[in-house]
C-alpha cells in the first residue's frame, strides 16, 4: 500500500500539531546493543579512559557528487564553504527561506570532491529533494540506518573518545598519533587496512571516528578492542551513546520547520512515516512556535553571509537581534526524585522519567515558564553520571540566559497523547536552573581550544 505524503497526512489529521501529537514515530533509534556492560560505566568512559561507540547504524547517509555538488551544498547550508575542501569536515545547518532551522548533520568533503553528509533523518530528507528538483548536476546515493535498510551498510564508522583515545590509536597504528586539526580528516593503516580517520571530540575529549567499507568493519573492531586492552577500553551502548550530546550541549532533534506555504512541494514529496513524533508540554497549536532559529540552539556562529544560500535576507536581519541562547537547565534534584516517587504513591503519577535518556519523543518540546510566563522551549533530556546532574538543553529568552536564573519547566503533556512512549500521567512543574551549554567546565575549555 502507497504511502501518503505528509501533506496529505496533515490535511487528514487537520494540522501539523495533531499529526505529529499522535505519530507513533520512535523517539529515537539506536539499532546497537543498548548496554555492554552498563550506561554510568559507559558514561564515565569517555571522561577517565576511552569509549568506544559503534556509529555505523544509527545514522543515515547521503553520497553527494558530481559537478555542482560543492555549489548546491553551498547554496543551501548556512555554513560558509570559502575555506573548505576535500579532506575536511563541518556540521552542516540547512534552513528554510525564512531562516529557521530545518536539520543539520556531519559533512564529509572527501578527497575525490564528493560529498557525504551524514544525519538523521530531518537534513538527509532536506537535501534529497532539493538534489532531485533542481537544475544543478549532480548525482546522490542514499544509505539509510539500519533500521530502514535492508542488509549491511555501506560504511562502518567506530568512534573512540577520551583521555586515552590517542594511545589506543599509537597502538592500533604502530605510528605517532597523527597530527590533524579538529574535524580534519587523515589515513590509517589498522591491521594491513586503510582506513580514514576524522579527528573529533563528542563529549570534550580528544578522539577520532574511524570509518571505510563495510566489509572491513570486523576486522577494524576486532583490532580496536585488541589495542584498547590495558587502556581501559570500554564498549558504549545505545544507552549511554545517547546521552553524549547531553554533555557537548549539541541538540539532536530540533522542531524542523517544514509546514509553511513555502515548503509545500516538499511536504507533497515526503512520505508521511518520514517525519518524527511530537512530545512535551508545549501546548501550542501552531506548528512555527516549536520552531528555531539557527541562533535560537547555538548555531550562530556558523551562519555566514559570504555567499548566497537558502534564507540569508531572513537570517541577516535575525542575526541583528537574536530572540533567544541555547543553554542547560539543571532539573531541581527534589523535583525529579517526587516524579520518580510519585511512581510508588496511590493515584496517577508524573509522566514516567527513563534513565539515562528521557525524551520520549523524536521532537521533545517542553514549555519553560518564568513568573509564569512562557519563556522558551527545553528539549533533550537525561542524567550525565560525569556530572550527577539531570539536565535538558533549551532555547531561552536572550533576558533569561544568564546562569544562576530561576526557571520553571513543565513535565508531561496535558492531555496524554497516543505515542507509544506514553503512558496515561498527569503535568508537573520542575525548577531548573539555568546554566551554560556545554555544562560541564571541563567541556566548555576544551571547545575553547578546538
Amino acid at each position: 500500500m502507497k504511502v501518503p505524503s505528509l501533506e496529505a497526512a496533515i490535511r487528514e489529521a487537520g494540522s501539523p500539531v495533531e499529526l505529529l501529537r499522535s505519530s507513533q514515530y520512535p523517539a529515537f533509534e539506536f539499532p546497537v546493543k543498548p548496554e555492554f556492560s552498563n550506561w554510568r560505566s559507559e558514561q564515565q568512559a569517555w571522561r577517565e579512559a576511552c569509549v568506544l561507540l559503534d556509529q555505523s547504524h544509527h545514522m543515515s547517509d547521503l553520497f553527494i557528487s558530481g559537478p555542482d555538488a560543492f555549489r548546491f551544498l553551498s547554496e543551501h547550508g548556512v555554513n560558509s564553504f570559502a575555506n573548505f575542501g576535500p579532506g575536511m569536515a563541518k556540521q552542516y545547518v540547512a534552513a528554510n527561506s525564512e531562516g529557521y532551522f530545518v536539520g543539520d548533520g556531519i559533512l564529509f568533503y572527501l578527497d575525490d570532491g564528493s560529498f557525504d553528509l551524514v544525519s538523521n533523518p530531518s537534513v538527509i530528507n532536506w537535501v534529497q529533494f532539493h538534489l532531485e528538483n533542481s537544475g544543478y548536476d549532480v548525482r546522490a546515493e542514499r544509505d539509510d540506518n539500519s533500521n530502514r535498510r535492508k542488509g549491511p551498510p555501506k560504511l562502518y564508522r567506530y568512534e573512540l573518545q577520551g583521555p586515552t583515545a590517542a594511545a589506543i590509536v599509537e597502538k592500533l597504528t604502530g605510528a605517532p598519533v597523527p597530527q590533524v586539526k579538529f574535524f580534519h580528516m587523515t589515513d590509517m593503516t589498522i591491521a594491513g587496512v586503510r582506513t580514514r580517520a576524522l579527528r573529533h571530540g563528542m563529549a570534550g575529549q580528544p578522539g577520532f571516528e574511524i570509518f571505510g567499507p563495510w566489509e572491513d568493519g570486523e576486522r577494524i573492531l576486532d583490532a580496536i578492542l585488541k589495542a584498547g586492552e590495558g587502556l581501559g577500553l570500554t564498549r558504549g551502548g545505545g544507552k549511554a551513546y545517547a546521552t553524549a550530546n547531553l554533555e557537548s550541549a549539541w541538540i539532536p532533534r530540533p522542531m524542523t520547520a517544514i509546514f509553511g506555504d513555502n515548503e509545500k512541494a516538499y511536504r507533497e514529496w515526503l512520505p508521511a512515516t518520514a517525519v518524527g513524533s511530537l512530545g512535551g508540554s508545549m501546548d501550542s497549536a501552531d506548528i512555527r512556535d516549536y520552531y528555531h532559529t539557527p541562533y535560537d540552539i547555538g548555531y550562530g556562529r556558523v551562519v555566514k553571509f559570504d555567499h548566497d544560500f537558502v534564507g540569508r535576507a531572513a537570517l541577516e536581519e535575525i542575526a541583528k537581534n537574536p530572540a533567544r541562547d541555547k543553554v542547560t537547565l539543571v532539573w531541581n534534584i527534589d523535583d525529579v526524585m517526587s516524579i520518580m516517587r510519585s511512581q510508588f504513591e496511590p493515584g496517577l503519577p508524573a509522566k514516567f522519567i527513563e534513565l539515562p535518556k528521557a525524551r520520549y519523543a523524536f521532537f521533545q518540546v517542553d514549555k519553560i515558564l518564568h513568573k509564569g510566563s512562557y519563556a522558551g522551549m527545553s528539549t533533550d533530556v537525561g542524567y550525565i553520571t560525569n556530572e550527577r546532574a539531570f539536565i535538558s538543553l533549551a532555547s531561552i529568552d536572550r533576558s533569561l540566559s544568564e546562569p544562576g536564573t530561576q526557571v520553571t519547566l513543565l513535565w508531561g503533556e496535558e492531555p496524554n497523547s497516543s505515542k507509544p512512549a506514553v503512558e496515561r500521567h498527569r503535568q508537573v512543574e520542575v525548577r531548573a536552573t539555568v546554566a551554560p551549554a556545554p555544562y560541564p567546565q571541563i567541556i566548555r575549555d576544551s571547545y575553547r581550544k578546538s
